[in-house]
Order: C-alpha cells, then sequence, then structure tokens
C-alpha cells in the first residue's frame, strides 16, 4: 500500500469514530482518522462537566428517539453498556454511579480518550490526522473512494462517516456527514438542536433571571412525555436535567407544564393545614418545599390577591385552583439556546436506507454512518455516547 491507500477512512475522531478505528484495527485493518479540529475527542473531553457519562447502567432502546426507532436493538444487543464497562475496567479507570444508573469517571473524560487512543496505538494501524477537513468523497467504481482533504488525498475501500452532528460548533460540530448522506442519495431528516435549554421572551423570562442559579426538583411535562428531575433556572431560562430531556420532544411555538412538587397531594396538604395552622400563610408553608425566592415568584404569578390571607380563610375551591396550577403551571419558551449549547442534534441520515447490522448505506457499497450523524438521539444520561460505541462496533465489523 502507498502512503495515501489505507483499507478504511473514518471522518471525525469523536467517540464514534475513535472506536470504530481501533476495532477495525484489531481485524488487521488499516485505518486513517481524518478530524477538522485541531485535537482529537473535544466533545468527550467537555462532556459531562469534564467527567464524562460514557454510559448507563439501563439501557433500553425506548431510551432512544428515532423515526425509526428498531434501528438501535441489534447494535446495542450486540455491544452493550457492559462491553464498554469492561474496557473502563481493564484500564483501570475509576467511575461512579450517579442519578437514574448515569455512570461517569472520577477522575475526568481525558481518562476515556486516552483509553481510545492507547486502543488505536495498540494496532500499529490507526494513523490520525488533525487539521484536516474533507473537501469531497467520491466513489471510485467498485474499487473504493478516493477522499479529498485539506492534507491531500486518499485511495480508500470503505468510508466510515463519524462527523457527528451540528451541536456546540465550536467543538467541531459540523454538517458534513448530512452533505456526504445526500450525496450519495440518501434522505436526511430535518435536524435541530436537542438536550437543550429553554429560553423566553415574555414576563416568565423576568422569572427566570431573578431566579437565576436556583434549582428545584420537577417534573417538566407535554403531551409527548414527561421527565422528573432538577430543573435549573437561568438569565436566559430553563436548564438543568428535566429541561434538556423534554427539549427533545419540544418544537417551538408548543408549551408544556411544571409540577413544581411531584409526588404531593398539594390541596390534600392544604385542606390538612387549614385544619390544624388555619393561621399560617400559603407562602409559609411552602417555604418546606422550596426555596423561599421561587415561592415568593409563585406567589407572583398563581396567588397574589390572596398573598396576605391566612389558609384559614382561603376557600377550599381557591386553594384547589391554587394547587392544580402548582402541580401543572403552564408555560410558552420562546425558542432554545440552540446549537450553541445542544449536547445532541435531533433528526439526521435516515436510518431505513441503512443497514441496522452493520451500519452500511444501502445506497452506496462501502459507505457506513455511525454515531450522531443517524437519526438516532439519546436521552441524557449517557445513552448517546452508548449509541455511539455500540454503532461503532456494529460498523468495525464489517468495514
Amino acid at each position: 500500500m502507498s502512503s495515501n491507500q489505507y483499507d478504511v477512512l473514518v471522518i471525525g475522531a469523536g467517540a464514534s469514530g475513535l472506536m470504530t478505528a481501533y476495532m477495525a484495527a484489531q481485524r488487521g485493518r488499516k485505518v486513517i482518522v481524518v478530524e477538522k479540529a485541531n485535537k482529537v475527542g473535544k466533545k468527550i473531553l467537555m462532556s459531562g462537566g469534564g467527567k464524562c457519562n460514557f454510559t448507563n447502567l439501563y439501557v433500553e432502546p425506548s431510551n432512544y428517539i428515532s423515526h425509526n426507532p428498531h434501528f438501535v436493538i441489534s447494535a446495542l444487543s450486540r455491544y452493550t453498556n457492559w462491553d464498554f464497562i469492561g474496557l473502563v475496567c481493564k484500564y483501570g479507570i475509576e467511575y461512579e454511579e450517579r442519578k437514574h444508573g448515569q455512570l461517569f469517571t472520577l477522575n475526568g473524560a481525558k481518562e476515556i480518550l486516552a483509553m481510545l487512543l492507547a486502543e488505536c496505538d495498540k494496532t500499529g494501524l490507526v494513523d490520525i490526522k488533525t487539521n484536516c477537513e474533507v473537501k469531497a468523497v467520491n466513489a471510485v467504481d467498485d474499487q473504493g473512494f478516493q477522499v479529498t482533504t485539506s492534507l491531500g488525498y486518499f485511495e480508500v475501500e470503505s468510508v466510515v462517516v463519524a462527523s457527528g452532528g451540528l451541536s456546540i460548533p465550536t467543538l467541531g460540530g459540523s454538517g458534513i456527514g448530512y452533505e456526504i448522506a445526500k450525496q450519495f442519495g440518501h434522505h436526511v431528516y430535518p435536524t435541530r438542536a436537542g438536550l437543550v435549554p429553554f429560553t423566553f421572551s415574555d414576563n416568565f423570562k423576568e422569572v427566570t433571571t431573578r431566579l437565576s442559579g436556583n434549582a428545584v426538583e420537577a417534573t417538566l411535562s407535554n403531551e409527548l412525555n414527561s421527565f422528573t428531575e432538577a430543573l435549573l433556572f437561568t438569565h436566559r431560562g430553563l436548564s438543568g436535567p428535566s429541561s434538556l430531556q423534554l427539549s427533545n420532544y419540544w418544537d417551538v411555538g408548543q408549551s408544556f407544564k411544571i409540577d413544581f412538587l411531584p409526588g404531593e397531594e398539594l390541596f390534600d396538604f392544604f385542606k390538612s393545614k387549614k385544619q390544624s395552622q388555619p393561621k399560617v400563610l400559603l407562602r409559609t408553608l411552602l417555604t418546606e418545599h422550596l426555596p423561599k425566592s421561587v415561592v415568593v415568584e409563585l406567589q407572583n404569578l398563581i396567588w397574589s390577591e390572596v398573598a396576605e390571607t391566612s389558609i384559614g380563610n382561603i376557600s377550599d375551591d381557591k386553594l384547589e385552583q391554587i394547587a392544580k396550577r402548582l402541580h401543572g403551571f403552564e408555560v410558552k419558551p420562546s425558542g432554545t439556546e440552540g446549537y450553541r449549547t445542544a449536547e445532541v442534534t435531533l433528526g439526521g441520515v435516515d436510518t431505513t436506507e441503512v443497514s441496522s447490522k452493520t451500519m452500511e448505506s444501502k445506497k452506496q457499497k462501502g459507505l457506513y454512518f455511525v454515531g450522531e450523524v443517524l437519526d438516532v438521539t439519546g436521552h441524557l444520561g449517557g445513552f448517546n455516547f452508548q449509541w455511539a460505541w455500540s454503532s461503532a462496533h456494529a460498523a468495525s465489523e464489517y468495514v
């Protein structure tokens, strides 16, 4: 093989790209990975606040959003969360379990990246080029592809598109994967930012600004889904796990509801307090459950006209109305913070045109798609990383 000839070219040195590279090299394939950024694995390094939520103990197909929901089953079942945990343990990487089965490294995401690079190095068959932008991918009869880059051209048998999506462009997010898919006749679903904070432009924005930095456990819900996790108020709107999760199921123009006291039966609570503490104010009762500043804002929004009335003098009808609003406070975001801060990109390459067993294009022999570029988006909690590992493994067995 000449210096510009390889068996496999992988576009993108992120989670799915590096995983595909080392696993394909373990089969004896000579691999080149091209990355347009100046460093590899930038998104890995910043993920999970720098601690990398690398998988989850409870991975199910239902944790993924796709127009073709059965597509993920094959890859996830052949390379599981336990397979990746085994690799992490082999490298002695310490990790901890957080809420909802989320697994994070104890000593930083750099250990996950170092592990992937060490696996690439061990094979002696993986070359990685940074500051290398793909300019064109051309199929050459049945001989594979010629890939033109800013560092020259490469002749390869297989091309693996592991370029990710549009999220966080400062870390290398780009649309090249979608362009390549369309070039070879693939349908690409419209993309939008996912796992992203909500923004507001109405009066509620002033409320979130005043409450910026406060967090409460809340349930956010719409007709498609609901999530009970931390809700964080910001200068621009709402963030925190519950907001990020629901953003995957929300579109511009839609509203959703916030239950500020999930698990409580507020009306029953109010009625019992009406009997036992008739002179107490509602805000005094609620500060047992919520930060005082949050209670004050909710009071202004929901029960300002009876703010100084003791609970014993508020009618049951009014108490029931207040309880209902606290359990289902409706808000209508103006939008989200967009790709700038989004953790993932929703939409992408139509999976009905890709083999769920091999990740190979059904339209172009030798062309593969792995990770986020596909129309597969995981919930928050390590599921997107697991999809990167599983889809990479599937492709690596056939490239």
